[in-house]
């Protein structure tokens, strides 16, 4: 925290799709948790993401793997 101030700058996530159609939804920050973005992986495709101060979560439908400073966990399998 800076200046009152979160810093999501470091919080980036990977997510590379293990099938065709994978969905991720970006997920809202606030006292309503709403979907604000979406976007679709095939096969093989990786989408970096970052969480800002708009989006506080994410989730993935379908066979994924999801990279961060944490580890690797594998979704939908």
């Amino acid at each position: 925290m800076v200046d009152g101030k979160v810093n999501f700058n470091n919080s980036y996530i990977l997510i590379k799709a293990l099938e065709d159609g994978v969905t991720i939804f970006g997920l809202t920050r606030g006292v309503d948790t709403k979907f604000h973005h979406s976007e679709k992986l095939d096969k093989g495709e990786i989408m970096v993401a970052q969480f800002t101060e708009h989006t506080s979560a994410v989730k993935i439908r379908g066979k994924a793997e999801v990279h961060s400073h944490h580890g690797c966990v594998k979704a939908g399998l």
